[in-house]
């Protein structure tokens, strides 16, 4: 896959790693090959209301699309609650939101209650943006922290409880590390964001995370959080602290944020170049329009960053009430767009690849 943007001289960067041909400026205008013109892309405005909620790991992404649609649509009301992707699931199962947000794919016991409740069609999962996951801490003295996924696993499953244990120094040799004792910090509602970070240290690091991926967090101890923001926040708030979140919320609070080991050997910073390289190893292992992706943790591909997560829109292939199908293409298509995408450069988010990007701008024009 190739991604398509994240901004000038990330992008620059990354196309020299995957031969990407073009980089679309910083402007928000679409990326080259979006329009002949180079000019904004056309919208499917319509008239109504519509309420949505679900992962508050790209609650920033939809603020930004619902604004900018609005702005271009009149006579719209486009409600999106960040309640996590467990509750905005169970709230398109029980038709009080039009589509979800969601940070993994629906579990097997969810896909028929889901697909219940499109008419004449299927619930599916359509990528919208790519969300790295940072794990940001707050420890007085202590800059360029980085960690293996053994010692990660380690932290969180409460196995290492302060700052100057040998693991830690064996991950940070020279560094002076304190005898603070480790916060961590999750979160307390159901997420798609935890579901991803514990999917990680299932792939990444079995031996010392035995507690497998989940949206509820299962590890005993640490200090809950409802939220990306609210993880931020605790993380901001206590020496000593250490805590999960999507990329956004960690720049946005100013938070430092860990070097993740990854399958190559190498300890990876969180940069756009460096999500990219392991977004770009993604593969669509969905059918027809129902675009799940399916990420290598383990990615061997050198200087990768490996915790990255896909956030979903859930939405009816068909079924939708005739009220709403125009508003949700219409919403949707703009955050499928070259434009739509390229919006969130400056987010902390991952545009889609090109080739997933029009999959999903397809598979929304298909629903009805």
């Amino acid at each position: 896959m190739k991604l398509q943007r994240y901004g000038t001289l990330a992008c620059l960067a990354l196309a020299a790693t995957l031969g990407l041909s073009a980089c679309g400026s910083d402007n928000n205008e679409p990326a080259s090959g979006a329009s002949a013109s180079g000019s904004a892309a056309a919208v499917d405005c319509a008239t109504g209301t519509l309420n949505a909620q679900g992962s508050s790991a790209q609650k920033n992404a939809m603020a930004e699309w619902i604004k900018a649609y609005q702005q271009k649509c009149q006579g719209t009301t486009i409600n999106y609650e960040p309640t996590g992707s467990g509750a905005g699931i169970q709230a398109f199962i029980a038709g009080t939101a039009d589509f979800a947000g969601s940070d993994s794919a629906l579990k097997p016991e969810e896909q028929p209650q889901a697909d219940a409740k499109c008419v004449g069609g299927k619930a599916i999962h359509l990528p919208m943006v790519i969300g790295p996951v940072a794990i940001a801490y707050n420890v007085s003295g202590v800059d360029n922290l980085q960690l293996k996924p053994a010692t990660l696993a380690k932290i969180f499953a409460g196995k290492v409880t302060k700052w100057d244990d040998a693991a830690i120094k064996a991950d940070n040799p020279g560094a002076t590390l304190p005898a603070t004792t480790i916060q961590t910090v999750h979160r307390s509602d159901e997420s798609g964001t935890t579901d991803n970070f514990t999917n990680f240290l299932s792939k990444t690091a079995e031996a010392d995370w035995t507690l497998g991926k989940a949206k509820a967090w299962k590890a005993p101890g640490g200090t809950g959080a409802k939220g990306s923001d609210g993880v931020a926040s605790s993380v901001k708030g206590a020496d000593g602290s250490i805590g999960y979140m999507e990329w956004s919320f960690a720049e946005n609070a100013g938070l430092k944020m860990s070097k993740i080991g990854n399958g190559n050997g190498e300890f990876a910073a969180l940069t756009a170049e460096a999500a990219g390289k392991t977004i770009a190893g993604a593969e669509v292992e969905g059918q027809g329009d129902d675009l799940k992706l399916s990420i290598d943790y383990n990615t061997k591909e050198a200087g990768a960053y490996p915790i990255v997560l896909a956030t979903y829109e859930i939405v009816c292939s068909k079924g939708l009430a005739a009220d709403k199908l125009k508003l949700v293409k219409g919403l949707l298509g703009y955050a499928a767009s070259a434009e739509g995408q390229n919006s969130l450069t400056d987010l902390g988010y991952a545009p889609l690849p090109e080739t997933v990007r029009t999959k999903v701008e397809t598979a929304v024009k298909n629903l009805s």
